[in-house]
């Protein structure tokens, strides 16, 4: 009876280690910047729903966009003894000093989607191919403009990014890989002279810093001309800019709106694509991102080499980080059904 009884303890310890692939209840931080964007909030639950399916226990914070908050929201998870960090920082540039604190503890850490700079103890990076995301929002433009027919001059304004977002530079970088020719031999006016990442920039992403600029290149330069085109890094960006543009008469028939590009497929921009406002975004499934830190994140946890695609694109200033890219789609009126509704990432009832 004795026996029986150690073997039924035995079977049941066997099955409690082999119920998930966590163990151990190991505990993940995933630390995110803001509940202000709505991307950021799919990213956390969807995180939190894929490590607790394995087994992990999860502290999520959000920072709203504070880095001081961030950084002792860090601190606190690193205090607790989380087993690894996840990280979507506010300022990829402030976190040197808590990432050392990480690795005196021996905390492995994951950025996400936003590549943290300068320091040696940033293990992996998981995020899109951001430099493609850049380059599908100007081939859009290219496209809709007829510029490759040698249509043209059109009239076109600049927005980037957050200049403390590494993420930006790429998103810029690949948009004028495709426009600047255009620029140059002047199918593409930037009347506004503003041709600079340090002119165009947007800090936090901020849509209403991107219509008060956006108010000001109107006021400034086109009193008589209209605007054919915007480049719009960001979908918060490009809702801040269609509401400066409706503010002097455009989205009527005899204004229409200029293409407007965008990122993220947020809900509020895909509704304004439906309704023929916003003209573009880039899809990034965010689902597919979780999925993929998560799968990361549970390889170094149990000492494997997590899989990477990139081992040359993204310098920190300190190391090569290595990375997964996964691929963004562009997203238009003529698809948005096809790429968000077929995938349920969104439902109709959604986008009514």
């Amino acid at each position: 009876m004795l026996s029986l009884l150690i073997l039924v303890i035995a079977l049941v310890g066997c099955g409690n280690q082999a119920g998930g692939t966590g163990g151990d209840e190991k505990s993940v931080g995933i630390a995110m910047p803001t509940k202000s964007s709505e991307r950021w909030v799919k990213d956390g639950e969807n995180m939190v729903g894929e490590f607790e399916k394995l087994g992990y226990k999860t502290d999520l914070q959000y920072a709203q966009d504070v880095v001081e908050n961030q950084i002792s929201q860090i601190e606190n998870m690193i205090t607790k003894g989380v087993d690894l960090l996840v990280i979507a920082s506010i300022d990829g540039e402030a976190l040197s000093d808590v990432l050392d604190q990480a690795q005196k503890q021996e905390i492995p850490v994951i950025a996400y989607d936003r590549l943290i700079m300068n320091s040696d103890y940033v293990s992996y990076y998981a995020t899109f191919d951001n430099f493609q995301v850049g380059v599908q929002q100007g081939t859009y433009i290219e496209d809709k403009l007829g510029l490759k027919d040698g249509e043209g001059p059109f009239n076109i304004e600049l927005f980037a990014g957050s200049p403390d977002d590494n993420n930006a530079y790429f998103f810029w970088d690949g948009a004028l890989s495709i426009l600047q020719p255009y620029i140059d031999n002047g199918k593409l006016v930037v009347k506004s002279g503003q041709t600079d990442f340090e002119q165009s920039a947007t800090l936090r992403w901020s849509g209403s810093k991107a219509q008060e600029r956006m108010d000001n290149l109107i006021s400034s330069n086109y009193s008589s001309e209209k605007i054919d085109a915007v480049l719009s890094p960001y979908d918060g960006i490009s809702i801040g800019i269609i509401s400066s543009l409706k503010a002097v008469g455009y989205g009527t028939s005899d204004k229409p709106m200029p293409i407007i590009t965008g990122q993220d497929a947020e809900l509020a921009s895909v509704k304004s694509i439906i309704e023929g406002e916003q003209t573009q975004t880039v899809f990034k499934d965010t689902r597919e991102l979780a999925k993929k830190a998560v799968d990361m994140g549970d390889s170094v946890l149990k000492g494997e080499e997590p899989e990477v695609n990139d081992t040359e694109t993204y310098d920190n200033g300190k190391k090569i980080v290595p990375s997964y890219l996964l691929k963004p789609v562009s997203v238009d009126i003529n698809n948005y059904k096809e790429i968000l509704v077929d995938s349920e990432y969104y439902t109709e009832e959604d986008l009514n």
